[in-house]
């Protein structure tokens, strides 16, 4: 992956003049205190109310798995949708906010496991939205089969996903425009070979924020599997680290809430703003890949000497 294309996405963040802000209508179903109607609640399908991230950008997932809707003068921009059996409860916050999920016209992917993407093919059903893959997700949402280079593949085919059309492909570091707001597909393929990551620009009045959805950093895999016998893999991780590091990224959020201690943040506890976030999350993320690099390497020696 070249780096100019990244630098140049970031100069064009940087240098455009933010669209006009939409107005911030009152969302009566949006709960202000999300960190207390989850508490003790962290399952992937445990209902959780929807709740105003920044702008009209809304958090409409689970206690224990992120979906979020962003409002567009264009229709509405689904990110996500949870495991098979969130469906309803997305789609029922999406009623909640005062919007008719029939108005979600695009839904984007953070990565092509069953607990993010498996209530995906319900959703397009209900809703009629246009499905768009990130930069190498596109094949494993089709098909509903994960990706044999996936350290998690073994897993994922005991819990296979329902296909979906995909109607569009976002190459890396290029922006779906819906309306006046811009979603930059990001290819940070991290925790899987298709992550993705997503930004977009958010205003409430003069005070404008990028919000970064910045896909599970954690390299994780089935008993038994070794990166450093997948150099490939290993270079791809630390690639997606790298542009994770580098994003434009006020208010960072992750497809798990609890990655980003999301919910006390937007509730009030703990500040929503946190700039570095991002950086700070593939750092932490990189010290884990690395010990986990160093183990294997030292277990591999021990082996040899026995």
């Amino acid at each position: 992956m070249s780096v100019k294309p990244v630098l140049a996405a970031l100069a064009g963040l940087a240098l455009a003049t933010p669209a006009a802000s939409q107005p911030l209508l009152p969302r009566p179903g949006a709960d202000r205190n999300i960190a207390a109607a989850c508490a003790g609640r962290d399952g992937w399908a445990d209902p959780a109310p929807p709740a105003r991230v920044f702008g009209n950008t809304y958090y409409v997932g689970t206690c224990g798995i992120t979906a979020l809707l962003v409002e567009t003068p264009a229709g509405l921009v689904l990110l996500d949708g949870g495991v098979p059996e969130a469906a309803e409860l997305v789609l029922a916050n999406v009623r909640k906010l005062g919007f008719s999920p029939r108005l979600i016209r695009w839904i984007l992917v953070s990565h092509e496991h069953y607990d993010h993407a498996g209530a995906l093919a319900e959703i397009q059903r209900q809703t009629g939205a246009r499905i768009v893959a990130g930069p190498n997700q596109a094949t494993m949402l089709r098909t509903g089969q994960p990706d044999p280079a996936d350290p998690q593949a073994p897993l994922l085919v005991k819990e296979p996903m329902l296909p979906v059309k995909v109607d569009r492909i976002q190459p890396h570091a290029s922006r779906l425009m819906v309306g006046v707001t811009g979603f930059t597909a990001w290819a940070t393929p991290t925790h899987s070979p298709g992550s993705t990551s997503w930004t977009w620009r958010e205003c409430e009045g003069a005070v404008c924020r990028t919000i970064a959805y910045a896909d599970s950093a954690s390299t994780i895999s089935v008993d038994g599997y070794r990166f450093s016998d997948n150099p490939q893999r290993v270079a791809a991780a630390r690639q997606g680290l790298s542009v994770i590091a580098g994003l434009p990224c006020d208010i960072m959020v992750t497809p798990h809430p609890a990655a980003s201690d999301l919910f006390p943040r937007l509730s009030g506890v703990k500040p929503l703003v946190q700039f570095g976030a991002c950086r700070s999350y593939a750092a932490a993320a990189t010290e884990r890949f690395e010990a986990r690099l160093a183990q294997e390497a030292a277990e591999a020696k021990k082996s040899r000497t026995k």
